[in-house]
């Protein structure tokens, strides 16, 4: 029978960097890991601030995610539904009132579940877009 061969393992998660251990560190065996974004206390913030964040690691030119860019997300979904812009897909405009219907909904309870917690400009760009949703809905939905 073949000696088993033995090996140390050393959990390093969570301990401070030590200049003087990692100089005397073997190389790693495999590919260095790809962080996607800041640990510990640099990933605490929130992004779209400009406190740092997951996101500036991923991709550099990707537009901030904010609360505006989801609510303008959701109204798209909705405009396409209406059949007031194109859907992306088809390049065609079609009409689905349940789609449209359903990212109002879901508009309506991101209100309901934001109160308090949003700046000025985030609620009065909610609102206004709200405010159009609807009316452009009733104004199709009669038409129909």
């Amino acid at each position: 029978m073949a000696e088993e061969e033995s090996f140390k393992v050393t959990d390093r998660r969570g301990r401070p960097k030590d200049p003087t251990t990692e100089a005397a560190a073997p190389p790693s065996a495999g590919p260095e890991p790809i962080l996607l974004g800041p640990t510990g206390a640099e990933a605490v913030g929130t992004p779209g601030r400009g406190e740092p964040g997951m996101h500036e690691d991923l991709r550099p030119d990707a537009p901030l995610a904010d609360l505006q860019g989801l609510f303008i997300m959701f109204a798209s979904s909705a405009l396409i539904g209406l059949g007031a812009a194109p859907d992306p897909a088809t390049g065609q405009p079609h009409m689905d009132l349940e789609q449209a219907r359903e990212a109002i909904d879901v508009l309506l309870l991101l209100r309901e579940k934001t109160e308090g917690n949003r700046t000025e400009a985030e609620t009065r760009v909610l609102e206004d877009i709200l405010y159009d949703l609807q009316m452009r809905f009733v104004r199709v939905a009669k038409g129909r």
